[in-house]
């Protein structure tokens, strides 16, 4: 990154190769690369599981903080939506960070066909986990398919604090996010949890149209042909979240939610009663 000072620049760790044993954890294969490190599917030998374990890129004093934060924030969530922390510990010294291993993410999830009932399930759980967070003044800063991650039973768990901030004081003139995910304000240093609002907003748009709108999220926004067939209860619901003005969205993750809750009958309605129409025209 540009404008990093020399001595803050991390020093890799030896290569974590595939079959290597640290610690407990025996590893199978890098599942993902991140801004903070790399993700890989390993074998606990001692609970008999396979998990997912997270290992910084480097070793400077600014990424194990980093991880350090990402650690005690996750610490503090409890919730079904949130993917919880398993473990944290050092082995020969790596520090490995270990959390349940879901089947995809919803980006690779992404690349089927996907049915409204899903994509409601998906948002609810969503801005169950994100409301959580929230709740606990922890604004997450990068909200993504990446970081939404499935399991086989249908649940769906917000991971990757990486980034996130806690508290007001801590998260002004942060510009940290995803590039097609991030707020405008976000972008310029100020995330807050309408920012938050905002990301969730473009996924699922991401899910109702298979594109994601970018700046300057002029509405209408790419792929509304599809959007528009939703019901207008909905359509509104993600014009209001997606508001380039910060103060007209929802004004966080829980006020997001509850309106969805309304919203979400009201959809699949909707949509029930397009279906018969269109059954009955043939």
């Amino acid at each position: 990154m540009s404008g990093v000072k020399e001595h803050h620049k991390p020093h890799p760790h030896p290569r974590v190769r595939v079959g290597q044993r640290l610690g407990k954890y025996k590893i199978r294969r890098r599942l993902a690369r991140g801004g903070f490190g790399d993700v890989y599917e390993a074998y606990d030998t001692i609970e008999g599981i396979t998990v997912a374990v997270k290992i910084p890129l480097g070793v400077s004093e600014q990424t194990l903080a980093d991880f350090r934060r990402e650690i005690q924030i996750t610490a503090r969530l409890n919730h079904p939506n949130i993917l919880p922390l398993k473990n944290a510990d050092i082995y020969e010294g790596v520090l490995v960070v270990s959390y349940p291993l879901g089947e995809r993410t919803l980006d690779e999830r992404l690349t089927r066909r996907i049915s409204l009932t899903h994509i409601l399930d998906y948002t609810e759980q969503m801005l169950a986990g994100l409301a959580h967070a929230h709740e606990n003044s922890i604004v997450h800063c990068d909200v993504k398919p990446d970081n939404l991650i499935l399991f086989a039973d249908g649940t769906l768990r917000l991971g990757d604090f990486g980034i996130a901030k806690f508290g007001l004081r801590t998260i002004q003139g942060s510009n940290s996010g995803t590039l097609g995910y991030i707020a405008p304000e976000q972008a310029m240093g100020r995330p807050s949890p309408r920012s938050d609002v905002f990301s969730a907003g473009l996924v699922l748009v991401r899910m109702l149209t298979g594109t994601v709108p970018d700046w300057p999220f002029d509405w209408p926004p790419p792929g509304y042909d599809r959007l528009r067939r939703q019901s207008p209860s909905l359509v509104a619901f993600v014009r209001r979240a997606l508001n380039v003005d910060a103060r007209e969205r929802f004004e966080d993750a829980s006020d997001m939610l509850e309106a969805f809750v309304r919203v979400k009958p009201v959809a699949l309605r909707y949509a029930n009663g397009r279906g018969r129409r269109a059954t009955a025209r043939r």
